[in-house]
């Protein structure tokens, strides 16, 4: 059986810095796209911090790093609690503490505020810090990523949403099984996974091909396949506990700030009707669907989703 890979690999050599931060008690693997040459000092832009979804690493924004950078903004993607290069600790893998982890990042990193980009898992941590420490959020950006409230709703009442959303979602709640699950044939299931949810115009691409290898590796460092499911766990378990109650009481909250929802048409996980229906929870809010593009938009289709992203940090600081 060969070992198991060691945190260390996901930290690939590129134009880019591999940054070691510590926020809210945890050591996080941020990377730093290198800037131009003649840019101002990375604290003096714009922050936009990247956070992946389920089952990834910070390799998923690898185009935005380099889009967003090049725009002007400091572009930073972390690994999540429990994934990548950041530690893992048995706790908080749950909404709380990833929005404290998010403010974290954003003051740790030498800013009062950030723009956030997310996808999946990650989107509920823009909506979930811009909610709970408004102060650090200037504007957020999610990819596949519908308001918790929303997708909690659509789930239990729209048929089609749930049956794309539950199956898999129930089960990850299996202890060791669901964990085992991941980790088999050397990450098979990350390989699937990408195939079911993405479109076929990017399947059929080396960056494909490259994507999923990474990934596979990734999911069998030691205890990222245990913290990723942990952070679904507590969305289900939580319903039924005070703190989920008390969580999503707390989500019954508008925003005032800008907030764009991206989603691929051709994403068979999370409906058209549940991105849309976001827009109840945020008085600024612009959905731009992604034609030719499954649930991970941004690297399906990343020149589309980086303009996109521009437009919003061009729009926030002209509002600023």
């Amino acid at each position: 059986m060969a070992a198991a890979p060691d945190p260390s690999s996901v930290r690939f050599l590129g134009p880019w810095r591999h940054l070691d931060v510590r926020a809210n008690g945890v050591r996080f693997h941020a990377v730093e796209a290198d800037g131009p040459t003649t840019s101002s000092p990375s604290s003096d832009r714009p922050l936009a911090l990247l956070l992946h979804g389920f089952g990834e690493f910070w390799w998923s924004w690898r185009h935005q790093l380099a889009d967003l950078t090049e725009a002007g903004y400091r572009a930073v993607a972390v690994d999540l609690r429990g994934y990548g290069d950041s530690d893992k600790p048995p706790r908080g893998y749950d909404g709380w503490t990833l929005a404290g982890d998010t403010n974290g990042l954003v003051r740790a990193l030498g800013h009062t505020s950030a723009t956030l980009i997310g996808h999946a898992d990650g989107g509920l941590a823009c909506w979930a810090t811009a909610t709970l420490h408004p102060r650090a959020v200037r504007a957020i950006a999610v990819i596949s990523s519908p308001h918790p409230r929303v997708l909690r709703r659509d789930v239990l009442r729209d048929a089609e949403q749930r049956s794309s959303f539950l199956g898999n979602f129930l089960s990850n709640q299996v202890p060791r099984m669901a964990e085992r699950r991941l980790t088999r044939h050397n990450g098979a299931f990350i390989g699937e996974y990408f195939a079911e949810r993405s479109g076929l115009g990017w399947q059929d691409t080396e960056d494909y091909i490259d994507t999923v290898d990474k990934n596979r590796s990734a999911i069998q460092i030691p205890g990222a396949a245990h913290c990723s499911l942990e952070y679904q766990r507590w969305v289900f378990r939580s319903q039924f506990r005070p703190d989920g109650v008390r969580f999503m009481d707390l989500m019954e909250k508008q925003l005032s700030i800008p907030v764009l929802a991206v989603r691929g048409v051709d994403d068979p996980y999370i409906t058209d009707e549940s991105v849309g229906a976001s827009a109840e929870w945020a008085s600024d809010f612009d959905y731009r669907p992604i034609p030719g593009s499954g649930h991970f938009a941004h690297q399906e289709r990343p020149g589309e989703v980086s303009k996109l992203l521009g437009d919003l940090l061009a729009h926030t600081d002209r509002n600023d």
